[in-house]
């Protein structure tokens, strides 16, 4: 009765496994019509101590039995992909072969069946090769932009064969291969469970029910993604900042794996997002500057807060009165940096995180704006003044160049075009120098300097 009680209770956990898969995915093709594509990689132990005896059978035979149970059931999930790796089986002990590792059974289309004919018949012989299987593994999942790459390795001893699963567990995950593997051991001495702590999501289990609830468990996982929200904080630490866009990135690999623009849903709330529990991740928000926050850890099962600081204001330039600066670019600086922020034109309002900002505003001469302050949700304002423009008229073809006269220097602002004769320049008001020489003539003697002024809204003519 106990028995029969066990199987319905698991049947029934796995059809909720299902329906939960496949509404979770439902709703997210609802913003994503191609939702990923999970691949799992089975890499199964078959060495020689697997055909020992453990509760109510050999150990083999109780590892393919709920194996294949789980695998009658993902075969009925969409989205899914199954292929099957073993080692130890090829070659019995002694002498050992570390190299006895094999893809049994690739990822393809509709291969449930040709996956449980192999388990079916397999003989534990030979030993361990753990860490030359996982390195090999990275080859078993064919190219694909949308996929998770999922390996689950069962187990009943630790590695033999001098390699090192943890550091290739760690190579599979920076190089974006796969996600950290799950690690099922079948009645392990607790004394080397730390020895599978650092591969992955290791589950030691004692006896043949624990086996089975966490095959369970470690399935469930591996499908469930789960939801979070980001809150983008003001200055007041309220979620009140949006419609900026998000880029979620492994932490591990560095691979970028979502991008959203934020928004506030019609409840009034930071939308949910649905994203894969397995990884941690690094965030970046695109403000002007950007805002990461790093080693995000995703819990599964519950809706998660993940908080940012971004308070953030507007900054506005314009040039009243004038349309000869709508081409006008200017250079915007976190204050007290060299790094260029942000190219702004004229005429443009943006967002930037509260603080204070250097301007560099290409006009002739440049002008300098600096400790320009951006306040939380206001507006500041910078105005250009309204230019002139100054008519250049040169005799002939020649080297000329504009200057500011200070009280002891000439500072330099514009080279004149050697081969135009009329040139017309938009100058900020102000008194300048011009300094020419005619290109046919080879005596400095005949250097020309000319001052003049140029007044806002107006022309100034300048024969050289």
């Amino acid at each position: 009765m106990k028995l029969q009680l066990h199987i319905y209770i698991r049947h029934l956990l796995v059809l909720i496994l299902i329906i939960s898969f496949n509404t979770q995915y439902n709703w997210a093709q609802k913003s994503n019509p191609v939702p990923p594509t999970s691949r799992i990689l089975f890499v199964f132990d078959a060495s020689q101590s697997m055909y020992g005896t453990w509760e109510s059978d050999k150990k083999i035979n109780i590892a393919r039995k709920y194996l294949i149970n789980i695998i009658d059931s993902l075969e009925q999930l969409s989205n899914i992909q199954m292929a099957l790796r073993v080692y130890g089986h090829q070659s019995p002990v002694p002498p050992q072969d570390c190299s006895d590792t094999k893809l049994e059974v690739p990822f393809k289309a509709g291969n449930a069946s040709e996956i449980r004919q192999k388990l079916r018949y397999l003989i534990p012989k030979g030993t361990t090769p753990i860490a030359g299987s996982l390195e090999l593994a990275a080859n078993d999942f064919p190219k694909c932009d949308n996929c998770r790459n999922i390996i689950i390795l069962i187990t009943d001893g630790v590695e033999a064969c001098d390699g090192d699963p943890c550091k290739v567990a760690l190579n599979l995950q920076k190089n974006g291969i796969a996600l950290k593997p799950f690690v099922i051991g079948i009645g392990i001495d607790p004394n080397f469970e730390n020895t599978f702590e650092c591969v992955g999501h290791f589950y030691n289990t004692p006896n043949e029910v624990k086996f089975q609830e966490v095959l369970d468990v470690v399935i469930s996982r591996a499908l469930n993604s789960t939801t979070a929200q980001v809150n983008l904080l003001d200055i007041n630490g309220s979620p009140t900042e949006t419609n900026v866009n998000m880029t979620f990135f492994d932490h591990v690999s560095g691979k970028v794996l979502y991008n959203f623009v934020h928004t506030i849903n019609y409840m009034g709330n930071p939308d949910t997002l649905i994203i894969d529990p397995l990884l941690t991740y690094d965030l970046v928000v695109h403000t002007l500057p950007a805002v990461k926050k790093e080693n995000i850890i995703i819990t599964e099962g519950k809706h998660n807060m993940i908080g940012v600081n971004a308070p953030q204001g507007y900054m506005s330039i314009s040039c009243p009165g004038s349309s000869l600066h709508n081409d006008l670019n200017i250079i915007v600086r976190k204050d007290g940096k060299s790094q260029t922020l942000n190219i702004q034109e004229n005429g443009s309002t943006e967002k930037y995180l509260v603080g204070e900002y250097d301007l560099e505003i290409l006009t002739i001469p440049r002008i300098f704006v600096e400790n320009v302050k951006v306040e939380q949700s206001i507006t500041t304002k910078i105005k250009i003044p309204r230019p002139g423009i100054a008519n250049f008229s040169l005799a002939s073809s020649g080297y000329g160049s504009i200057y500011v006269e200070t009280s002891d220097t000439l500072k330099w602002i514009y080279n004149l075009d050697q081969k135009i004769l009329r040139q017309n320049i938009i100058m900020q008001p102000g008194t300048y120098r011009a300094v020419y020489r005619s290109k046919n003539i080879k005596q400095a003697i005949y250097t020309k300097t000319k001052r003049f002024t140029i007044k806002s809204g107006s022309s100034e003519k300048i024969i050289l």
